[in-house]
């Protein structure tokens, strides 16, 4: 595999290193020994797939406050989609950053979202698939949003929206008491 640094610290953008011959390719999706090489998170608890029938469709930005907040490895198995990520790691240099990458079933690329960060999606072609990998179970009263078009962040999509959930588009404002569950 081939981990690429994005710039926000921890957070990366992992592609196949495909071997090849004339039956197609072999590539590892995932190694428990390259993770931890990268002081990565190497054990996953939960499983997620989600199908979006059409283009267009936002989902997110989502994540858990801690201690039930969680690391994700998300892959596009079909169409494709924009990946967001938003660090709001208190202390972090880049709180408040966002970076996207195109994830699709054609390139196989994967973004891994460490603990702390926001992450959502808008699917860029019909019956779009992904499929994503997490290290802590879902925590209903631990789940936080941040509204994808939020005037705190200025988030760049690389278009608008024309499928999102209620829930999706009506997260507040942030606001660093409720969002990152401070007393």
């Amino acid at each position: 595999m081939i981990f690429t640094a994005t710039p926000l610290p921890g957070a990366y953008v992992i592609e196949l290193e495909k071997k090849g011959d004339e039956r197609g390719f072999f590539a590892r999706a995932f190694c428990e020994n390259e993770f931890q090489q990268h002081n990565l998170i190497s054990h996953f608890c939960q499983v997620n797939n989600s199908l979006s029938p059409h283009k267009g469709t936002l989902r997110g930005l989502h994540y858990q406050l801690s201690p039930k907040a969680e690391t994700k490895l998300v892959r596009c198995i079909r169409g494709a989609l924009y990946d967001v990520i938003l660090d709001l790691r208190e202390g972090s240099p880049t709180f408040g950053k966002s970076f996207g990458a195109e994830l699709s079933a054609e390139n196989r690329r994967m973004m891994y979202v460490p603990k702390g960060f926001a992450h959502g999606f808008i699917t860029l072609a019909d019956d779009t698939e992904a499929f994503y990998f997490v290290d802590e179970f879902y925590a209903p009263e631990s789940e936080r949003g941040v509204r994808y078009d939020d005037p705190t962040f200025k988030l760049q999509w690389p278009a608008a929206p024309t499928v999102i959930s209620d829930k999706d588009k009506t997260h507040p404002n942030f606001d660093r008491t409720w969002h990152l569950g401070a007393r």
